[in-house]
């Protein structure tokens, strides 16, 4: 069975990448670790805050990837020696991703009190008007080539 996609309408052209992100945004919507919050800082910017609790800078990472922003942690301390009666403060590597829009930028990424926040930027999209010349069939057609030819020398 061949799964139906609103983005199939002969007048819908060039947004089968959409689907493409929905998909990915799909698989990686069942991660529940590290929480997160998504805020509206202004107009045009946002704001990711995750909670690293326990995570130093050097053991995160933010990358941005085929328009998909990943985040990740790696907790590099060594518990080996550790008894824990209780654990209840994750320390697991982590791997994040949010789904960036086109021309989204990342702007700045800073750690303060275990939160990690990445701060983000929305261009501002500007109405483009463009004019598409209609060419005849004739002015598609090749001109023919016209050589000049000295009078004199035609017997």
């Amino acid at each position: 069975m061949t799964r139906m996609s609103v983005f199939s309408s002969p007048l819908l052209l060039g947004f089968d990448h959409i689907e493409r992100v929905l998909d990915r945004v799909n698989k990686s919507s069942g991660e529940g670790y590290p929480p997160y919050n998504i805020e509206q800082t202004s107009e045009h910017a946002l704001r990711i805050t995750l909670a690293v609790a326990g995570f130093a800078e050097e053991d995160l990472s933010v990358t941005v990837e085929d328009n998909q922003l990943v985040i990740r942690g790696r907790n590099a301390e060594d518990t080996a020696e550790r008894v824990f009666l209780h654990r209840g403060i994750a320390a697991r590597q982590f791997s994040r991703s949010f789904v960036l829009a086109e021309g989204i930028a990342v702007k700045t990424a800073g750690l303060d009190k275990g939160l990690l926040h990445i701060d983000l930027e929305r261009p501002v999209p500007e109405p483009k008007v463009t004019e598409i010349k209609i060419l005849s069939a004739q002015s598609n057609k090749p001109k023919p080539k016209t050589i000049d030819v000295d009078p004199t020398t035609i017997d």
